[in-house]
């Protein structure tokens, strides 16, 4: 559960105060709008980019710190992303190509706001469900706190008691190969 996957090993090598939540939705945000760049030098709008991506970067920064929040809120075990990191992936890469048809083609209003929508959820979604959870974990460990007290964990049946000489089969079984 504590185990981070490529993203989150990569951030948390840092120590825990560089790798807030809010710190990795902003670099997020720091990400994404560098290929807007080349979006907004492809259109002819290189003068709106710097106050673009700084909103870029100030929401997913923002989102991070709603996620932290609730992470601490709520005391949710993290969500390991490995198997739906297939789906997540091709997102940002639908929403930058739908970014640029708009601009080519001079779409604007829901289908621009989808593509950009496309282009920033997955970043907040993964620190919402994987970082945020993992990152309060770690951190009440490194204060030498209790980091699962009050998280829902699902509870395993108790095994059922075996009195021995029940298993009849099992010692014939084994009596026999013996023999």
């Amino acid at each position: 559960m504590l185990e981070p996957g490529g993203l989150s090993g990569l951030f948390l090598r840092y120590p825990l105060s560089l790798a807030n939540p809010a710190f990795v939705g902003g670099f997020y945000g720091l990400l994404i709008s560098i290929p807007l760049l080349l979006l907004a030098v492809f259109i002819g709008e290189m003068e709106e980019w710097p106050f673009v991506a700084a909103r870029l970067v100030a929401v997913t920064a923002s989102l991070g710190i709603a996620s932290m929040s609730i992470s601490m809120a709520v005391k949710r075990p993290p969500v390991s992303l490995d198997l739906k990191r297939r789906y997540l992936f091709p997102f940002p890469f639908i929403g930058l190509l739908i970014m640029v048809f708009s601009g080519f083609y001079e779409f604007s209003g829901m289908v621009e706001f989808a593509g950009l929508a496309l282009l920033v959820l997955p970043g907040p979604i993964y620190v919402q469900v994987s970082y945020a959870p993992r990152w309060r974990i770690l951190r009440l460990i490194e204060r030498e706190l209790d980091p699962f007290g009050g998280m829902k964990i699902p509870q395993l049946p108790e095994d059922e008691v075996v009195l021995e000489g029940t298993d009849s089969e099992m010692d014939e079984a084994v009596g026999e190969i013996g023999s």
